[in-house]
C-alpha cells in the first residue's frame, strides 16, 4: 500500500467568500465523491483547512501499490470541471488508529 497527502487547491484565495451557485453544486460533489472514497478506505481522512492566506483541502489516502494517485485525484467532480487542482505528496508512513 502507498500513502499520500494530497491537497486541493482551490482557484482563488478567496473561493470560500466569492463561490458561485455553480461551485457551490460542484463544492457539494465534490465532498461527496470524497466520502465515498472514505467508505472504500483509499481516503483515511479528509477536511477543509483554514489557513489565514487562504482555505484549501486535504486529505489521506492509502492506496494499492499499482493505484496512480494523480489519475484518481483527476476524477474529483470539481477538478473535472476545472475548478481548482491537486497537490500531491507521498507519504513515508501513515500510522492510524487501531
Amino acid at each position: 500500500m502507498k500513502a499520500y497527502l494530497t491537497k486541493w487547491v482551490p482557484p482563488r484565495a478567496d473561493f470560500l467568500q466569492t463561490i458561485t451557485d455553480e461551485e457551490k453544486a460542484l463544492f457539494q460533489q465534490h465532498g461527496d465523491w470524497q466520502t465515498e472514497l472514505r467508505k472504500t478506505r483509499q481516503i483515511v481522512a479528509h477536511g477543509p483547512v483554514a489557513d489565514p492566506a487562504g482555505p484549501y483541502g486535504v486529505a489521506l489516502w492509502e492506496i494499492e501499490d499499482d493505484a496512480d494517485i494523480a489519475a484518481l485525484t483527476a476524477q474529483d467532480p470539481i477538478v473535472k470541471a476545472g475548478v481548482g487542482h491537486y497537490e500531491h505528496f507521498p507519504m513515508m508512513q501513515l500510522l492510524t488508529r487501531d
